[in-house]
């Protein structure tokens, strides 16, 4: 276990979320996590009991996903899956919006979803970000969800899946950055791979998520920046 994980680990949700990540390679990923010191883990929401069991004392999260990947499950069944994952132990949610009522213009569904995973989620003290899934959003879709986002009290806005046809852009970042207010934290996730990815994300965001967290946090060793 990593006792001083660096400042650049502490913004890094450590993904687990490929569909043939198997028991060995889950309880690997929870490991190599608390190694290095990062944020959380999203992990699978079969695996969120495990993946708390595994972190314990190693001050890193156990977050998992609820409509994922394509945020197109029904409301009763999104807060089903919410309620099942707080019950395991999920310590924070990331939820994918329906895509298709926000590009349908159906605000009050959108509204009404979101806030009903807010509400159970927070009524637990759990933090939720709210998955956009940018690459299918106009701008002026981006911009309303992120509003929407703000006034009911989201804890993040994010980009992406990562099982979208793109996934986080910079011109995307800086959008919702400027969208939300600062109480709002913005998470960038979906094709993240480098670290000078990272880094040109990094001021726009408090989160980032990634599955290649070891080679990012190798390279920002061999080569330190200011502040990090």
């Amino acid at each position: 276990m990593n006792s001083s994980p660096t400042p650049l680990a502490k913004v890094i949700d450590h993904a687990l979320l490929r569909p043939e990540l198997d028991t060995p390679a889950l309880e690997a990923g929870c490991r190599l996590a608390a190694e290095l010191g990062v944020a959380s883990v999203c992990i699978v929401p079969h695996f969120v009991a495990r993946a708390r069991e595994l972190l314990a004392g190693s001050g890193v999260l156990t977050g998992t996903t609820v409509g994922f990947p394509h945020g197109t499950q029904s409301t009763a069944a999104k807060l089903a899956e919410a309620e099942d994952a707080l019950a395991n132990g999920a310590e924070e949610l990331d939820m994918v919006v329906n895509v298709g009522r926000v590009l349908s213009l159906d605000a009050a569904y959108v509204r009404a979803e979101i806030a009903s995973i807010l509400d159970a989620a927070h009524a637990r003290a759990v933090p939720v970000k709210v998955i956009f899934e940018t690459c299918y959003l106009e701008e002026r879709h981006k911009r309303a969800l992120a509003e929407l986002c703000a006034e009911l009290g989201a804890d993040w806005v994010k980009t992406s899946t990562g099982f979208g046809p793109a996934g986080a852009s910079l011109a995307d970042v800086r959008l919702l950055r400027r969208a939300v207010p600062a109480s709002v934290g913005v998470k960038a996730s979906g094709g993240i791979r480098t670290l000078e990815q990272v880094l040109e994300l990094l001021p726009y965001v408090t989160r980032i998520g990634t599955s290649h967290t070891r080679a990012i946090l190798e390279a920002h060793r061999r080569e330190p920046v200011p502040g990090g």
